[in-house]
């Protein structure tokens, strides 16, 4: 099986090649321009790092790449989800609303996040992924900024489809991104704390919302208004701050000197996966079609978004039925998202003390999310306490999400490859998304039977889904051993820096 120990990719380790003449030929062999990275790795095969060192830039990743990942991407769900906030001073009335209307404002995000990914992917890929991501940043704020000027369902609904293009720029490219930065055995946990920010953006807005809640009905903007010039702005600023300070990868970070780029690609580079290559390959592109994974994860996230849908835009609706006031709806709305931030550091926990335990640790919680939607579809309405409590405890279905964004950065090699597997997976999550808020009928109220049975199911999906990904790859890490002898760990971090897939690369196994 995989190993995830440090020792493998940053102790001193026995040169491979030792003469300027094979170091050249190296270089000769890969497309240098293509392979970013590639002149580093081969400058670091002679250099010994120390722990010490290796714990030094770490820490320098730690505390400049993953704070930026992390509000980038509350900023990004904030944004998304204000409808689910607006929506409790009276957007709906001042808009006119009818119907459907407001399910459709709140899905059609996700129609424009599935048309946006693949250009927004090519460009991640092809340009410096921060100047791609900061300019998609400050664009979907503007959108924001613009949402205050709608005031008609036609005019909302094109704004909020512009801002899913735009947004669909963050989470694909700040999970690839992740795998340029961390080595396997650290992804998981950084992974969890950068996409906790779900959470902590959720607590952050349901505070706005619960401060809004405070001033007149009667105030000038209007209270929904207040949101999107709050989010918006704070994201328009932000965009500067990614532009200016996140680097594309470890190879040109202007706050390494020389050696730390060296050290800090030869860190990653024990990855097996590469870092990133600028040139499209066609097979790889085919590959992620069939690759059994991309396959598997792609009906464990469909079936898990539908009820995200419904999580993200109906939380609030739906507790506030419980029986609750505006203001006490958004206090205990922060409580789920509380849940959802614990969940994930105590999986990205786990995940780095304990090997190969990511699918073993996500079918915990997808256990867990199963059990209490069970509890919220189908215990009586008079339980409120118990209905509420399952609800904030179904935000644990987060971990079993982010061990699929792991695997795409640790478990699938071949940049082509990773971005188009990365590409079809968020295609499921965005439809997955967007089927969501349709599950909640108004005529259901209060107790949002089809919502919660649609929790339930999804959740049932996922479940069955991640332990097949396990069977897959356990199985497949037995079958190599078996036909090609144990790994060679030198041959595989060379195969994956010349943008070799899982698949040629006969030494690759599987993170667990």
């Amino acid at each position: 099986m995989g190993e995830e120990t440090d020792a493998d990719v940053v102790g001193p380790v026995l040169p491979t090649t030792s003469t300027i003449s094979e170091h050249q030929w190296k270089l000769d062999a890969v497309h240098e321009h293509d392979a970013v990275g590639y002149r580093e790795y081969v400058e670091g095969l002679d250099i010994e790092v120390t722990d010490k060192e290796a714990r030094r830039i770490r820490w320098k990743i730690d505390l400049i790449v993953l704070p930026i990942f992390l509000v980038t991407q509350a900023l990004q769900f904030m944004d998304r989800t204000a409808l689910n906030y607006a929506n409790l001073f009276g957007y709906q009335t001042a808009l006119g609303l009818k119907g459907q209307e407001f399910n459709y404002l709140s899905a059609i995000v996700y129609a424009g996040y599935f048309f946006g990914q693949y250009p927004c992917g090519w460009l991640v890929g092809r340009y410096p992924a921060q100047r791609v991501i900061s300019v998609a940043i400050f664009l979907w704020g503007a959108m924001v900024l613009i949402l205050t000027q709608c005031r008609t369902f036609s005019s909302a609904l094109a704004v909020r489809f512009i801002l899913g293009m735009f947004e669909a720029a963050v989470t694909p490219g700040l999970t690839l991104m992740t795998g340029f930065w961390w080595t396997r055995r650290e992804i998981p946990l950084r992974q969890c704390i950068w996409y906790s920010s779900l959470g902590w953006g959720g607590i952050v807005g349901s505070y706005i919302s619960m401060g809004i809640s405070t001033l007149p009905a009667s105030m000038t903007p209007e209270r929904w208004e207040l949101i999107f010039y709050i989010l918006g702005s704070a994201t328009c600023l932000w965009a500067f701050v990614v532009y200016f300070v996140l680097p594309d990868t470890p190879s040109n970070a202007r706050f390494f000197n020389h050696r730390e780029r060296i050290v800090a690609v030869k860190r990653v580079a024990g990855n097996e996966t590469g870092i990133k290559n600028k040139a499209f390959n066609k097979q790889q592109a085919i590959l992620a079609f069939y690759d059994p994974k991309t396959i598997i994860l792609f009906i464990s996230v469909f079936a898990a978004a539908i009820p995200n849908g419904v999580v993200n835009s109906f939380s609030t609706v739906i507790i506030r039925d419980m029986g609750f006031s505006t203001t006490m709806t958004t206090e205990l709305k922060s409580v789920g998202d509380a849940v959802q931030i614990i969940a994930l550091l105590i999986g990205g926990t786990i995940t780095l003390n304990v090997p190969n335990s990511r699918l073993l640790t996500s079918t915990g919680a997808n256990i867990l999310c199963t059990v209490t939607a069970a509890l919220t579809a189908y215990l009586p309405r008079s339980n409120t306490w118990g209905r509420l409590v399952s609800f904030w405890l179904v935000n644990a279905q987060s971990v079993g999400f982010t061990v699929s964004l792991t695997t795409i950065s640790s478990n699938m090699a071949g940049y082509t490859h990773r971005s188009f597997a990365s590409g079809l997976i968020f295609t499921a999550y965005c439809w997955g998304n967007f089927a969501g808020p349709f599950v909640v009928k108004e005529s259901e109220a209060p107790d949002y039977k089809g919502a919660t049975v649609g929790l339930l199911v999804g959740y049932s999906i996922k479940l069955g889904c991640h332990l097949a990904l396990l069977a897959y790859m356990w199985l497949e890490n037995r079958r190599r051993d078996r036909i090609y002898g144990p790994a060679h760990k030198d041959s595989s971090d060379e195969a994956g820096m010349q943008d070799k897939t899982e698949f040629e690369n006969k030494d690759f196994r599987y993170v667990l």
